[in-house]
């Protein structure tokens, strides 16, 4: 397996991973369509690419999966540099291989190496399987998102 800077040859492989993502994680209560945002996750494999944020793993001609972070841009002054992992996709039949590991340490990084000190990723609330790999990378709940119907009984 190598991990590397994923190229513009990459894209559609990478951008039909993400469409395997978002569908995937509809299970977990994600809003996000997959086909519905094809064009616009094409464009987001694409300038992440073109910004050297976005690694690949492989095996030969075989893509295991991709990870795509950058360094958190804010229009407030903070005590803190933080690196976003955005989106981490590993194929179902090379999970608990170790891909997702080098994927997420390999993102880590070149965060560190570009100057954050602190890293940060979402990830849905239902899904266990996934804050249980973060957990044992290291990582642990600094916010928490709430949502709500609009159709309850408490509007």
């Amino acid at each position: 397996m190598d991990v590397r800077l994923a190229r513009n040859e990459d894209a559609d492989a990478i951008t039909e991973q993400w469409l395997d993502l978002a569908s995937s994680q509809r299970v977990y209560g994600s809003h996000v369509l997959a086909d519905e945002n094809r064009s616009m996750a094409r464009q987001s494999v694409l300038r992440h690419i073109v910004a050297n944020e976005l690694l690949v793993a492989v095996d030969g001609p075989d893509y295991l999966g991709f990870v795509m972070f950058t360094v958190e841009a804010s229009d407030y002054a903070q005590d803190t540099t933080r690196g976003l992992i955005r989106n981490i996709y590993v194929a179902p039949e090379h999970r608990s291989n170790g891909v997702g590991t080098s994927l997420l340490e390999a993102a880590e990084s070149r965060l560190t190496d570009r100057g954050v000190d602190r890293l940060v990723l979402e990830v849905m609330a239902d899904n266990e399987p996934a804050r249980r790999f973060y957990r044992r990378h290291g990582y642990s709940r600094h916010r928490i998102s709430l949502e709500k119907p609009t159709e309850n009984d408490t509007l």
